[in-house]
């Protein structure tokens, strides 16, 4: 499926605080005082390690907002799989330009291809089974839309983008409600027919009482495989079912061997390394 970029207008805000951040009360001092105004350079964005990747659109923003005469021409588009010392793109124009707006860019194609490629090491593990991995609300503040892109840039699907797109009872709403009926029926009562609703489970008593009920889909937390195996098959079909708790690449396969729709995973988001990229310097 073709990668649909996102729209710039979502994006410059976060570049534009990124700069001015960096820019501080001076500008950038270094270039200023060592680059001639007049200089032109040639540089290219290379990877410095396998990976996928992600945000060049964000990094071509940095660029253009500090001088729209910087001119990017990219190689390996977004979802592209890379090899170490491959060059993604090429970027050339101002010179002081560039060097400002360099490590901005950088941080965003870093952190996001970093996002990208761990998406990707997971869903080529569970390849050739119909799970899907997805993201979840362990995001960074302010980066929710662009984290959640670079996981469907490494394959991956979404989950909520926030708490208005669907109702998902979680332990403490059941505690604080009194029981898992009364959560389910009171948020079946208050929401329109477009609203999924889904409930998270811990056993699989919680999973037999809620299926009486009909949820849109249940959330299997920190199961084992075993207990998987013996939810998916309780279910059969009658709800979209999703596994999480501390998965990874080791681990993804035998859950995915479990009939699982989705396996939901946190950590793509928030604590995923980064793939190093580094922009470097052309001589003429």
């Amino acid at each position: 499926m073709k990668l649909a970029p996102l729209p710039a207008i979502m994006l410059e805000p976060l570049v534009r605080a990124a700069l001015l951040e960096d820019l501080g009360r001076a500008g950038d001092v270094s270039s200023d005082a060592i680059v001639p105004s007049e200089s032109h350079a040639t540089t290219v964005l290379a990877a410095r390690q396998q990976g996928i990747v992600a945000g060049l659109d964000l990094a071509m923003l940095a660029f253009s907002l500090i001088d729209q005469n910087v001119e990017m021409t990219v190689e390996r588009a977004d979802g592209s799989e890379v090899s170490q010392g491959e060059i993604i793109a090429t970027v050339s124009g101002p010179a002081r330009a560039i060097l400002t707006a360099e490590r901005t860019a950088l941080n965003f194609l870093c952190h996001l291809s970093g996002i990208a490629t761990a998406t990707a090491s997971i869903v080529n593990a569970i390849r050739g089974h119909k799970a899907k991995i997805v993201c979840t609300r362990k995001t960074t503040p302010g980066l929710r839309a662009v984290e959640k892109y670079a996981v469907r840039a490494g394959g991956g699907a979404n989950h909520r983008f926030g708490l208005d797109d669907a109702i998902l009872i979680k332990d403490n709403h059941i505690a604080i409600a009194g029981g898992i009926r009364t959560a389910i029926e009171r948020a079946r009562v208050s929401v329109g027919h477009l609203v999924k609703i889904e409930v998270e489970v811990d056993t699989l008593a919680q999973l037999e009482e809620t299926l009486a009920l009909t949820p849109d889909a249940v959330l299997l937390d920190n199961m084992s495989v075993d207990e998987l195996r013996k939810a998916v098959a309780m279910v059969a079909g009658r709800a979209i079912t999703e596994a999480s708790g501390r998965i990874a690449a080791l681990t993804a396969p035998a859950i995915a061997a479990t009939g699982i729709d989705l396996i939901s995973i946190g950590w793509l988001t928030h604590s995923a390394p980064i793939l190093d990229i580094g922009l470097d310097y052309r001589a003429p």
